[in-house]
């Protein structure tokens, strides 16, 4: 039986469209991976969906005068469509207004306060003075009480990565009208923290191959662990299930408390609508962090103001959820949960030098990009110069620069070439009958190459394996040039080996690519004479919520939503070098990637032009 991976990707606001900013952070690089290990023989599961509860929302849809809900609905569905058109491969992308996601939350919460890990305190809540609203933690900003920066959140300060709490900011401020907030008395449930920081100080003392920046600002966190607030004063969200609060139209549950578990309400929304029953979700699930007996691994991908919520307070709710911090308790009724493999975090991708930002203007939206240069650019982009492992900046030269002499010139170059010049002198894959050493060079070469971006995919260095795979193709680019195959035709034999060699590297390099290009890998399987399905796309399906019995407090009625998911099983992708067939028909190949005019370097599209 193949190996569970679950890739658990970042759940986006639906407060509006994406940008390219957030999809280098959570969506291109789970992809890359995703695909890379489906390829490689795992049982991969990808999930999310969008966010919909919190002030965020609120404040949104008063801007445009509508419901909360009206506004999820509206950009559910278009971030759903983005996410489609960048080839984002979920085998469920859902929301977290359904039926089954809100009881999933409350067993969670109802578990880990049996379990004692919650406690009721009273804390100073922030409020609008102009609106009575209560403002979050995310939306108050102010100068830092422990390093002085005068950007920090009312959550945590990202110069120094402490906790903080909006009363501790000095000078605070509302980010949504400036107003200073007025701060008032209110009993929440807070996460008992320093009940769980012994168990979750071991878990993250035994992660070892994580990203350095990722482990070291996480262990940081456990110097000033605390308790933390899980409920908020807010009428848009899940009701807290306990008596005495689950009546109460002012309480709810914290967004990101409801967030987080999305990554396992949706697996199990996932068994429930695809799967071969209703429980295979434990398969990615259930057991120990190390040593289950199916041994299922988990990945979670997020932008680094994420990492807090997915390396402390997720793997909290979980210690407690199974009972595994300082009070004891036992798991609830889905039993024994995994905690995360790894946390695959990425830095900023910026824009002039700025963190992209719709409220600055400093943005570029992924529909934009995708309508006039295709979800293959920006996916290239994004692994081979996006933010990894510190913040990268978007320039429309760099942009120009990478499609146009990578893209363009040498990858798709070699594609054109090679199939071309085999289609015209043989109109088929000619068969090698004597291979010199520089043939068998290249060939070993590239088989050799699938051992090493393959681990490093494994690892989630997106920009070495990228530059690895690429390096295939420019020395078959300088195979062809020494070995002129166009010089050729009065030695027949000597050109059709040289041709079969370089349309083998050719399909070599388009196996290595598919993670990071599977629009034109496609495209080349199908040059090179392939048919059905290589690289599987998503699909976006119309479905009803369940509208059985679901056990919980306040939960919506069914209604109808898209989601995204796919049927990657049925593709012929897999992560080896499948000799080519000699005599398969080819035909005369369309160029892969089309030059960009240097000029928009240097004034980018008028949709986002360079300032």
């Amino acid at each position: 039986m193949n190996s569970p991976v679950l890739t658990a990707v970042a759940w986006p606001y639906a407060n509006g469209p994406r940008h390219i900013g957030h999809v280098s952070g959570f969506g291109v690089p789970a992809d890359v991976f995703s695909r890379y290990q489906r390829m490689a023989g795992a049982d991969v599961l990808m999930v999310s969906g969008t966010d919909e509860h919190g002030t965020p929302i609120l404040v949104q849809a008063d801007q445009e005068g509508v419901t909360a809900r009206e506004l999820a609905d509206r950009y559910n569905r278009v971030i759903v469509e983005d996410l489609a058109g960048l080839g984002l491969s979920y085998d469920l992308f859902t929301r977290t207004t359904t039926r089954n996601h809100y009881a999933v939350v409350q067993e969670m919460f109802r578990t880990v306060h049996r379990n004692g890990y919650f406690v009721a305190q009273t804390t100073m809540s922030a409020i609008s003075p102009s609106t009575g609203r209560t403002l979050p933690d995310r939306y108050i900003e102010g100068t830092c009480p422990i390093c002085g920066y005068d950007g920090a959140r009312g959550d945590q300060c990202d110069n120094c990565g402490n906790q903080l709490d909006p009363a501790d900011l000095i000078n605070p401020r509302s980010r949504i009208n400036g107003e200073t907030p007025k701060f008032v008395e209110s009993e929440h449930f807070f996460l008992d923290l320093p009940a769980l920081a012994e168990a979750l100080g071991t878990w993250l003392r035994g992660r070892s191959d994580w990203r350095p920046n990722v482990l070291k600002f996480s262990l940081n966190l456990l110097d000033d662990i605390r308790p933390r607030a899980m409920t908020r004063d807010i009428d848009w969200g899940i009701p807290v299930p306990l008596d005495g609060w689950r009546d109460r139209p002012d309480k709810k549950l914290y967004v990101w408390f409801d967030a987080v578990i999305g990554y396992l309400s949706a697996s199990i929304e996932w068994a429930r609508r695809f799967g071969t029953s209703p429980d295979e979700w434990q398969r990615w699930w259930q057991g120990p962090d190390s040593a289950g007996a199916n041994g299922a691994r988990q990945f979670y991908f997020m932008g680094k103001d994420n990492i807090t919520f997915h390396s402390q307070i997720w793997p909290a709710e979980l210690l407690a959820y199974n009972g595994a911090g300082a009070r004891g308790g036992a798991p609830g009724g889905l039993g024994e949960l995994r905690l995360p493999t790894e946390v695959v975090s990425s830095e900023f991708l910026t824009m002039r030098g700025s963190k992209f930002s719709t409220s600055r203007n400093t943005v570029i939206y992924v529909r934009d990009f995708l309508r006039e240069f295709g979800p293959d650019a920006l996916r290239y982009f994004i692994s081979v110069a996006g933010p990894e492992n510190q913040d990268a900046d978007f320039t429309w030269d760099e942009f120009v620069r990478r499609t146009n002499f990578e893209l363009a010139n040498e990858w798709g170059n070699l594609v054109n070439r090679s199939i071309s010049m085999a289609h015209k002198n043989f109109g088929v894959i000619p068969t090698s009958t004597t291979p010199t050493d520089a043939d068998i060079e290249l060939l070993r070469a590239s088989e050799a190459a699938f051992a090493t971006v393959g681990d490093l995919l494994g690892r989630s260095r997106f920009k070495a394996a990228s530059s690895e795979a690429m390096r295939v193709v420019s020395l078959a680019n300088k195979y062809l040039s020494d070995a002129e195959p166009w010089k050729l035709k009065a030695d027949p034999e000597r050109q059709a080996t040289v041709l079969h060699t370089a349309l083998q590297i050719v399909d070599d390099a388009k196996t290595m690519l598919t993670p990071f290009l599977p629009h034109s890998s496609q495209a080349v399987f199908e040059a090179l004479g392939g048919s059905g399905v290589w690289a599987a796309q998503p699909d976006i399906l119309e479905v009803e919520d369940f509208d059985d019995d679901v056990e919980g407090v306040g939960v919506p009625p069914a209604r109808p939503y898209p989601v995204l998911t796919g049927d990657y099983a049925g593709e012929q992708a897999v992560w080896k070098r499948v000799p080519i067939e000699a005599g398969r028909e080819l035909g005369k190949p369309s160029p892969l990637f089309a030059k960009l005019d240097p000029a928009l370097g240097e004034t980018g599209p008028e949709w986002a032009p360079v300032q």
